[in-house]
């Protein structure tokens, strides 16, 4: 069992080795689209990455339509193992939408062992998320 000084200094080191080991400026929040935004998402039992529909239900219909009408392409030629899930639950029981890909492995972010698989994981799955919003941002936010 790790106190919380402990769980949070492991959390810390981990993000920033996997900033060093993997450079590079994540699109995440900056979507430039209003309650659209990507997530790694680590913690001692499941690691993920996801693009979340957050905001008011009026925007979030209007985006998970469009990205509905696009998900043979995001499986087919993007992230196969991708879950589209219109009613998630966060852990604050905050009601989203999500498009996830988790990492079909037990994991920790207590157990630096797993670290190299996870960040790995999130490297190959958001290059690919991003790769796939840039393609077709037009058509999701138009």
């Amino acid at each position: 069992m790790f106190s919380k000084e402990e769980s949070r200094k492991l959390k810390q080191e981990f993000w920033t080795s996997f900033g060093k080991s993997f450079p590079r400026k994540w699109i995440l929040y900056n979507t430039k689209l209003k309650g659209f935004s990507f997530k790694f998402y680590f913690d001692n039992k499941k690691a993920l990455v996801a693009l979340d529909l957050e905001d008011d239900l009026e925007y979030r219909i209007k985006f998970w339509k469009k990205l509905e009408a696009l998900k043979s392409i995001l499986l087919d030629d993007y992230l196969p193992d991708a879950i589209y899930d219109e009613t998630y639950f966060l852990d604050n029981e905050k009601e989203i939408s999500r498009i996830y890909v988790p990492l079909d492995q037990k994991v920790s972010i207590h157990n630096k062992n797993t670290w190299r698989d996870v960040m790995e994981f999130f490297n190959e799955k958001m290059c690919l998320f991003e790769a796939f919003f840039d393609e077709y941002k037009d058509v999701i936010e138009g």
